[in-house]
């Protein structure tokens, strides 16, 4: 009866105590403090005036400038990626993807060409982890190809992001293979992610996270708002790709907040939190912002994990507008509308991010089981490079996972007196120098992948 009781206590007490953040990680990385540190506010600032320099970056605007127009900016941004190549020792491997579309926008069947440099992992290859933005830019007429559309923080301000981002992380190894994507056509239709898409479907990329960068370098609303301490990122729940039995099950047994993306978004809260100083990663439980849309949506349409990162108050004064002054109000998306400082924070975050992620083992794929019992087990599939691995639970009501459990380099665990039916549930993966994953949620749900139903299910 002691004995009993003692188990129930133990039990008790082990659900009660949130040991720490999913994503946390027990260890303090240095390497993620110092790539942090690297980030540059001065060259974020040099790379957007060069894009504005090119007078437009519409997608139609053509290639038959070298100085001027969209075709410029790709040729410049092709070269940038090479000189970055050569100081790593050819360490980036630069494709220019190109599909034709045409649409609403796009009246007469035209090329969209992304720009990817590609730096190849150590041990893991084929696993994929992608920072994107969108070189086009636009006016208050989204048909304007002629007239200035400077797009500094629509997208500049992503572009510079993902410049620092090769830039930095370039001069290191990491197990795991990093994308640096600048894509064309968002403005028209969404056509960059979806050359993007189709390029890691083709290429058979495991992609484990596509970290979406579009307007994030603007620290104060129109409306007078300061966000100077915050950016949002957005991430899906149900996911696109599940089939209608999926989503029937999901729907039953729960994991409607728990995709891939979600618990990314999540990681990079979490980083956030432990990497940069006083800026907060405000998570929306949504696909991107209300009725609209950016180029992370194809590549969740192809299954991939995907979030879209934008700053915490946006101005509609300076994003699709002419630039006017007009009523007292100054428009247009212009090189003064950005907080370089601001941008250097969001774009260490995702540098934090891509770094954590490439160097931790991929995220388990897990069962769950515990029907009618008073325990529940998890169980996952090895992960290559996996050393170890930690059980996560939380209340249905937190929104970040807060409970975990080391469970050794077993792939399954059992949680006594942790009933299945009050709690939401996940496994993480640890690399031997304790990179963690993000943290996958059971079933279907949370497998990353394209082919859900295929991919072989934990016994």
């Amino acid at each position: 009866m002691i004995g009993r009781w003692v188990a129930c206590a133990l039990g008790m007490a082990l659900m009660a105590w949130p040991l720490a953040k999913a994503g946390a990680q027990d260890n303090d990385h240095p390497l993620l403090h110092q790539v942090a540190a690297e980030v540059n506010p001065d060259a974020l600032h040099a790379t957007i005036g060069k894009l504005v320099g090119f007078g437009t970056r519409h997608s139609l605007s053509g290639n038959s400038s070298k100085t001027r127009g969209i075709g410029a900016a790709q040729a410049w941004i092709k070269d940038s990626f090479a000189q970055i190549a050569q100081g790593c020792g050819g360490c980036l491997q630069i494709d220019t993807p190109s599909e034709n579309f045409t649409g609403s926008r796009v009246p007469v069947p035209t090329a969209f060409m992304d720009v990817l440099a590609i730096q190849r992992g150590t041990t893991d290859p084929n696993r994929v982890i992608i920072i994107a933005a969108h070189l086009d830019s636009r006016n208050s007429d989204a048909m304007d190809a002629v007239n200035d559309a400077p797009g500094a923080d629509d997208d500049g301000s992503g572009v510079a992001a993902v410049m620092e981002a090769a830039r930095i992380l370039s001069k290191r190894k990491f197990p795991a293979t990093l994308v640096y994507a600048v894509l064309t056509g968002e403005e028209q239709g969404l056509y960059g992610g979806t050359v993007l898409a189709h390029y890691a479907r083709d290429h058979h990329w495991n992609v484990e996270a596509d970290l979406n960068n579009d307007i994030i370098g603007n620290s104060r609303g129109g409306d007078g708002t300061v966000a100077a301490d915050r950016v949002r990122v957005f991430s899906e729940g149900t996911r696109d790709l599940e089939t209608e039995a999926e989503a029937r099950g999901i729907r039953y047994n729960g994991g409607e907040i728990d995709s891939p993306s979600r618990n990314i978004a999540r990681f990079m809260a979490v980083l956030g939190e432990n990497y940069l100083s006083n800026f907060d990663v405000r998570l929306i439980y949504r696909t991107d912002r209300y009725g609209r849309g950016g180029d992370q949506v194809p590549l969740l349409a192809a299954g991939f994990p995907a979030v879209r990162v934008t700053e915490g108050a946006e101005n509609y004064t300076r994003e699709h507008q002419n630039v006017r002054r007009e009523n007292g109000i100054d428009y247009g998306d212009v090189l003064d509308g950005v907080d370089f400082f601001y941008l250097a924070q969001v774009a260490r975050l995702n540098i934090v991010t891509m770094a954590a992620l490439a160097m931790a083992p991929a995220p388990p794929q897990v069962g769950i089981s515990g029907a009618v019992t008073y325990d529940t087990t998890l169980n996952w599939l090895p992960v290559p490079g996996a050393a170890s691995y930690r059980a996560w639970w939380r209340d249905s009501l937190d929104p970040n996972w807060t409970h975990g459990r080391m469970a050794g380099d077993a792939t399954s665990i059992k949680l006594e007196h942790v009933n299945i039916d009050d709690w939401l549930f996940g496994v993480s993966s640890l690399s031997a120098d304790g990179y963690e994953s993000p943290v996958s949620f059971p079933g279907t749900s949370g497998a990353v992948g394209a082919n859900l139903s295929a991919r072989p299910a934990p016994k």
